[in-house]
């Protein structure tokens, strides 16, 4: 076990994506499963990554616990719903960008916030936690406004908190009341990490400038607004935003693109590197990441040069 604690709190759900001949590959992800996934990647052994979710008793679930467990990722937070399963979706590519189906009405994830204190008790051990718009998304509403609770106490305590809003439209009740919890999120994140064509569709942002401005405005400490492989803004230690620009990749699947920016960012930034740098070392994992097919790339696969 590691002497520092970064907790995932979302939903990880199995995979399906295409593979030759028609058939179809079997995994496991899930926006926040994929950054603890390239927070592990990043981070020194010193360490520990857990993940906090709820999970079914089925054969799935079974499997989704052990491929945690097996690549060092904790599951000593994940609570087991009787009643409910794991959560299902497929990608499909065309010309390297991806369209997704989703099977998640019975997923046991949604009840991830019900025990409150077991919710707590995760927080309370941690330094860094994570979560997204997903995470808010699949929850009621009482249950939000709990987990909301206790990352802004959190941050008051001084711990890193971190929100990526993830935004999808279709897992919200509708527009506005998606646009209330996404900012209402920014007071209680430390760093917050959107991308920009997300936003813009949602808030209409005309520039990641604007973008930038706008979730620190709302109470964010620190942001990142990614961009495809564009242009990224990132907010600086003195207060000025910095334009950066990087290298351009052919994606073979941009699966995990945003979710592997995250994990290297937020591992260069624990490590002390400055929000420039660790921009940089973002894009230089999710560049390694669309390049390979699925979301999650071995992680003895990903190397840094930073």
């Amino acid at each position: 076990m590691g002497n520092k604690l970064f907790l995932s709190i979302g939903e990880a759900m199995v995979e399906l994506s295409q593979a030759e001949g028609g058939l179809w590959r079997m995994g496991f992800a899930g926006d926040t499963l994929n950054t603890a996934w390239y927070a592990r990647a990043c981070l020194p052994a010193d360490w520990e990554v857990a993940y906090f979710t709820r999970l079914g008793l089925d054969p799935f679930s079974e499997r989704m616990r052990d491929f945690l467990q097996d690549n060092a990722i904790s599951t000593r937070f994940i609570a087991r719903d009787p009643e409910r399963t794991v959560g299902l979706y497929a990608i499909e590519l065309h010309d390297g960008e991806r369209s997704f189906s989703y099977w998640r009405g019975q997923s046991a994830a949604r009840r991830l916030a019900d025990d409150e204190q077991a919710l707590n008790t995760a927080i309370a051990q941690s330094d860094v936690i994570y979560f997204s718009g997903i995470t808010l998304a699949i929850l009621e509403p009482a249950r939000r406004e709990a987990l909301l609770r206790l990352i802004g106490a959190a941050r008051e305590a001084g711990k890193t908190t971190v929100f990526d809003p993830n935004i999808r439209p279709k897992l919200w009740e509708d527009p506005q009341t998606m646009r209330a919890w996404l900012t209402r999120a920014a007071a209680a994140a430390s760093i917050a990490l959107p991308s920009f064509d997300d936003e813009a569709a949602v808030f209409g942002d005309s520039d990641i400038e604007q973008c930038a401005t706008r979730w620190l405005r709302a109470g964010a400490g620190e942001v990142v607004v990614k961009n495809g492989g564009g242009p990224v803004a990132v907010s600086m230690s003195d207060g000025a935003i910095a334009i950066l620009t990087f290298d351009s990749v052919k994606p073979v699947d941009s699966t995990g693109a945003g979710d592997s920016f995250n994990g290297g960012y937020l591992a260069a930034r624990l490590a002390g590197e400055a929000p420039d740098k660790a921009a940089a070392r973002g894009h230089e994992v999710a560049a390694q990441v669309v390049c390979r097919p699925g979301a999650l790339v071995p992680r003895e696969q990903i190397r840094l040069s930073l």
